[in-house]
């Protein structure tokens, strides 16, 4: 694509080049009598003509070479974006668990490029899991950028403190003392108990997961504001238990706010009923409905990042 656009300005100066010879051509043919009658139009327009000529052959040429060395730009910066995005593909988990007796199925759709969405399982060293994923407020590599220190402060904080209120507390400070104030991040952290199969969680700000047991569905919105907007902030922890074959649903507003054709979300209800339809189905398979199913919904060019997470309880006992 990037070739295409840097093809069009020379495709451009080119036909300017041709019309104006063209136009010089006609004014000579039409001219063609004056030439035979006197010498002094015959001279005049003969420089003219060179000049002309010589003129049009030195902005061809510049033209030339500017279009050569914005060809070498955005090759160059198209290489580093494909840098970038192949280093943030890297920040996320290689392998995710699947020992503590809950199954994980994670797939990240970035709408142009890098991102400032994440996701991160972390195994602690209490025997217990942590998951979590986030929305950096922005586009671009200043929101990814944003995104991989938002992600290493999480495992260093996720090993060092207990409780998600905690976690969520040391990662509010932290992004409220090196962002600007327009930046924060809309995040939900989580911890499960293998155990006791117990999940803590704080959602902070972000779009609440959706739980679907046995007994119906409830939606995860216990918590508080979303990170660095404020310097302090207390987070409110929520407890579930899960039973087996209980399905955990984490989304980014890139899916439920995905526009149809008529400027209609696509909303959380049919997110919630297109996974409940493929419930008894395994994570991938649910994970490939939903992202078909708001592909056909937008019927048009993705315009923001999606990020799902798909986790399930299998009833295993923790290794």
């Amino acid at each position: 694509m990037l070739e295409q656009r840097s093809q069009e300005p020379a495709v451009r100066d080119r036909i300017y080049l041709v019309g104006y010879l063209l136009l010089a051509g006609i004014l000579l043919f039409l001219g063609r009598d004056l030439l035979q009658s006197s010498v002094v139009i015959t001279w005049g327009l003969a420089f003219g003509g060179t000049t002309a000529v010589g003129v049009l052959f030195v902005l061809s040429n510049r033209l030339r070479l500017q279009l050569q060395a914005s060809r070498h730009e955005l090759a160059r910066k198209e290489a580093e974006l494909s840098f970038a995005l192949e280093v943030q593909k890297s920040l996320f988990p290689r392998q995710l668990p699947c020992n503590y007796g809950l199954a994980f199925s994670a797939v990240c759709v970035p709408a142009r490029g890098i991102s400032g969405d994440f996701y991160d399982v972390i195994q602690l060293r209490d025997g217990c899991l942590a998951f979590g994923i986030a929305d950096i407020s922005g586009k671009g590599a200043p929101a990814a950028i944003l995104m991989a220190n938002l992600q290493a402060m999480l495992r260093i904080f996720s090993e060092t403190n207990s409780s998600p209120a905690d976690v969520c507390t040391h990662l509010n400070y932290h992004l409220h003392e090196v962002t600007e104030p327009s930046r924060f991040a809309t995040f939900f952290y989580a911890q499960w108990d293998p155990a006791r199969r117990e999940v803590h969680y704080v959602n902070a700000g972000h779009n609440p997961p959706i739980l679907l047991g046995a007994d119906g569905s409830q939606r995860l919105h216990i918590g508080g504001f979303p990170l660095g907007l404020f310097p302090s902030v207390i987070f409110d922890v929520g407890h579930i238990s899960l039973e087996t074959g209980d399905l955990l649903v984490l989304y980014s507003d890139g899916i439920t706010e995905a526009s149809g054709l008529k400027e209609e979300e696509f909303g959380e209800m049919r997110l919630e009923a297109l996974v409940a339809g493929h419930r008894t189905e395994s994570l991938e398979k649910i994970q490939e409905a939903v992202l078909e199913a708001v592909g056909r919904w937008c019927g048009k060019e993705q315009e923001d990042d999606m990020r799902l997470v798909m986790v399930r309880e299998t009833g295993g006992k923790a290794i």
